[in-house]
């Protein structure tokens, strides 16, 4: 890990808190409660086929601005191209990107940009990292009781409901009073 040094930021144009995390999203569906006419039971399509895809991303609470990708893996290799991807995103800002403790996110092998410093959070504190209700959203608005047949369309639906969040809705799930606070 490098150490902030506010000297080292005087050649970009903001600094940025992000939060990071990474979800898994697949043909696997869990039952969600829904309505239905009183007297009738809901049928709801359900499968176990075990085929994944994971969005990385990163959300920055304050403005609504965000950054995701759809990867393969959760690895360190899916990870520094993430990384890379980010810093490039936000060439001229800063990014403080507080994570959870992940093996991919303490590796060796991990490549840090220069414009991206890495904090990770304490362990089981997922109530720290506010990305985590973007997942919940992302699976509220897109993946409730519907089977796919395809990975393929898991990913498009993937895409298609991280591309509906706007920056004023990333903004209201992900502004939490002590973050906000914290910048006053």
């Amino acid at each position: 890990m490098k150490v902030f040094n506010a000297f080292s930021t005087e050649r970009y144009a903001h600094i940025r808190l992000m939060f990071q995390d990474e979800a898994g999203f697949g043909r696997i569906n869990k039952p969600k409660y829904c309505w239905c006419f009183p007297g009738l039971r809901p049928t709801v399509p359900c499968h176990h086929i075990r085929e994944y895809r994971y969005a990385y991303g990163a959300v920055e609470p304050l403005t609504g601005e965000s950054f995701f990708l759809v990867m393969p893996y959760c690895n360190t290799d899916c990870m520094n191209i993430f990384l890379q991807r980010l810093s490039e995103a936000f060439a001229d800002d800063y990014i403080l990107l507080p994570c959870d403790g992940a093996a991919w996110h303490r590796s060796k092998g991990l490549i840090v940009p220069d414009n991206i410093e890495l904090f990770l959070l304490p362990p089981a504190t997922p109530e720290m990292n506010p990305i985590e209700q973007i997942w919940k959203e992302i699976r509220k608005r897109g993946f409730r009781n519907e089977i796919f047949h395809t990975l393929d369309k898991v990913v498009d639906r993937l895409c298609d409901t991280i591309c509906s969040l706007s920056h004023c809705s990333i903004n209201s799930i992900t502004g939490r009073t002590w973050i906000i606070q914290c910048f006053d």
